[in-house]
């Protein structure tokens, strides 16, 4: 093994990256150089790209487990779901990209992956099977990675072109006839408001699945 590189260290630099060039820009040669190395010295660590991503995406959920296991536990399943979702796009939003470099990947700390069990413990207690549950978490993780991705892009191209979402320009565009949509176009309500409402349909979908 390459003496003097850590793989905690080989994240911390890849998640530096990410933050300051884009998910288009991390690879394992612009991130051997920013550490100074010789990429051979980063294939000790990480075989590939798809390797690396996988090890950010299991320090980005480390975190995310953290942060969970300082919240008080709710009343509830819908609780227990909606602070995760909460403390999922919480943490994918302190990284450019964020939500980007979880699609597809691998947790590799089995520590992370445990993370449910106490989840899963509460909740077949109370009546729920563990499909049941699994499939719970599944479906707000998929929601909460799809919300931020669209979140961190449309940031990304308003910070690059300011007029590319200008109401103004949408309704001129939309020309007569579509009063409705445009009144849609105008609620503004994007980020945080509109992340707890799709949130609530999310878990009202999940209660109304119990329900049968």
């Amino acid at each position: 093994m390459t003496k003097g590189i850590t793989r905690e260290q080989i994240v911390t630099a890849a998640l530096e990256l990410l933050d300051d060039q884009g998910m288009d820009a991390l690879t394992v040669r612009a991130l051997a150089s920013g550490l100074d190395v010789r990429p051979s010295a980063l294939y000790w660590h990480v075989r590939n790209k798809q390797e690396l991503l996988d090890e950010m995406a299991t320090e980005v959920m480390r975190r995310v487990a953290d942060a969970l296991a300082a919240v008080p536990p709710g009343d509830g399943w819908r609780d227990d779901l909606a602070a995760y979702g909460r403390v999922l796009r919480s943490e994918y939003l302190l990284h450019r990209d964020g939500a980007r470099i979880f699609s597809g990947t691998r947790i590799t700390d089995p520590d992370v992956v445990r993370m449910k069990e106490p989840l899963f413990e509460r909740w077949t207690t109370s009546g729920w099977k563990v499909a049941d549950a699994d499939d719970a978490i599944d479906l707000v993780t998929a929601f909460t990675v799809g919300f931020v991705i669209e979140e961190q892009e449309r940031r990304q191209a308003a910070g690059a072109d300011p007029s590319r979402y200008s109401i103004d320009q949408r309704d001129a565009w939309l020309g007569e006839g579509a009063s409705l949509v445009k009144e849609a176009g105008r609620l503004l309500d994007d980020g945080d408001r509109r992340f707890e409402r799709h949130l609530g349909i999310v878990l009202d979908g999940i209660a109304a699945r119990l329900d049968t």
